[in-house]
């Protein structure tokens, strides 16, 4: 084997292993985040970007409001609701869905 094709393996192999690692680090990010009862760790700091774009569902955002709900921010998640043009969370658009997701999580800030 020669010198080029041994470091063109080298490259080809060290591509390998970058994309072995991004996948283990968008599995455990899901894995992570699946699981709402856990604080955030280390691990969202690794979040990736095809991540970000990820399209919420109703359930996840109810999950998070009810959570507010029940430490006593139940006044403020309704408040934010109603922002968007709905009297109830199940009349949100979905495209406002992270919105709302973002300013109720700050609520956690306020605690």
């Amino acid at each position: 084997m020669g010198r080029t094709s041994e470091i063109q393996q080298v490259i080809t192999d060290l591509q390998d292993t970058a994309s072995s690692l991004s996948d283990i680090a968008s599995r455990l990010y899901e894995f992570f985040s699946a699981d709402e009862t856990q604080e955030q760790t280390a691990v969202s700091v690794a979040k990736p970007q095809k991540q970000l774009k990820k399209q919420l569902t109703l359930e996840e955002v109810r999950s998070v409001c009810a959570e507010k709900s029940r430490a006593g921010f139940t006044a403020e998640v309704k408040t934010i609701i109603t922002k968007y043009g709905a009297d109830k969370l199940s009349a949100v658009k979905p495209e406002d869905y992270a919105a709302v997701l973002a300013e109720v999580e700050v609520l956690r800030n306020a605690e």
